[in-house]
Order: C-alpha cells, then sequence, then structure tokens
C-alpha cells in the first residue's frame, strides 16, 4: 500500500481536530448538564465525548499506519452556558449535522486522490454518522415532546434512561 499522500494527510489532520474539538464540546455539555443536576443527561453527554475521543483516535492512528505524520492542531474553546436541555439537545444534532458534512468532504477528497484504503476507512464514519444524527434527533424529538406535555416528569424519566447509557470502553480501535 502506497504512503497516504500530503493532501490527504491534512485533510486527515483536520478531521482529527474537528473530533477532539466534539469530544471537548460533548465534556462541556456534560458538564453543564452535570451543574443542572441532570446526571443522567450528564452521563449521555460524556459517553458521547469519550465516543468522539475514539473517532479521533481512529483516524490519528489510521495516518500513522498509512506512513503520514499526525500533527495536532489547536482546539476552539467549545461553549459551557445553554439556557435549556432543549437548547443543548438541538445544538448537538446541528452539530452531528456539520460533522456529517465534514466526513463527507474527507470522503470527496479521498475520492478526488483516488485513496482507495482512506475512501474504505471513511465509510465507517459514513455510516456512524448516520446511527449519530438519528441518535441525536431521537433525544431533541423526546425532549420536546418533555416539554410540550409540561411535565418535568417526563423529563425526569428521560434523565434517568439516558443514565443508563453504558458507555463503550475498551481500546481505542486502531487503523489496522
Amino acid at each position: 500500500m502506497a504512503a497516504i499522500g500530503e493532501k490527504m494527510t491534512r485533510a486527515l489532520n483536520e478531521q482529527v481536530r474537528a473530533e477532539l474539538y466534539s469530544s471537548y464540546l460533548y465534556l462541556a455539555m456534560s458538564a453543564h448538564f452535570s451543574a443542572a443536576n441532570l446526571p443522567g443527561f450528564a452521563n449521555w453527554m460524556r459517553v458521547q465525548a469519550q465516543e468522539e475521543l475514539m473517532h479521533g483516535m481512529k483516524i490519528y492512528d489510521f495516518v500513522i499506519a498509512r506512513g503520514g505524520r499526525a500533527e495536532l492542531l489547536a482546539i476552539e474553546k467549545p461553549s459551557f452556558e445553554w439556557a435549556s436541555p432543549l437548547e443543548v439537545v438541538e445544538e448537538v444534532f446541528r452539530h452531528e449535522k456539520k460533522v456529517t458534512g465534514l466526513i463527507h468532504a474527507l470522503a470527496d477528497v479521498a475520492a478526488g486522490e483516488k485513496d482507495q484504503a482512506t475512501s474504505n476507512m471513511l465509510q465507517w464514519f459514513v455510516e456512524e454518522q448516520v446511527e449519530e444524527e438519528a441518535n441525536a434527533r431521537e433525544i431533541v424529538e423526546k425532549v420536546r415532546l418533555a416539554i410540550g406535555e409540561g411535565g418535568s416528569g417526563f423529563l425526569y424519566i428521560l434523565d434517568r434512561d439516558l443514565g443508563m447509557r453504558p458507555a463503550k470502553l475498551g481500546p481505542v480501535a486502531s487503523a489496522d
């Protein structure tokens, strides 16, 4: 397998930054929910933060495995204050749609570079983003339902349910 090209390496390093920013943003959201005494929501966002970190590491490891140079780029400070749980989950959904666009653009670069190995690796991310957007959309709809019904009891139940989501712990997937 040929070494990865410079253009593809730069694009993948940018995506590592985007994935790490997502992790940082979701960790800020987790802290926000902790401060709001919503431990289930905080757990959900902490698990999301861990997943985004693993996504970044998957790309990082892939760059190295292909003979490229992984370059860690500066990560912007995320927001840390939101007006309501609905505002947070709506931002999660918007952010996941943005990440989907970034992944699709990255897949376009790989196709343009005729880099089959990177194209193949990115298909996992394309499929992952379908799942991420669907999950975020579902949470937004549930929170809207809870608010629309006016029942903080439903919000409490949703918070409890989100708190039961297990973390996907284990080694970070390598690019092999």
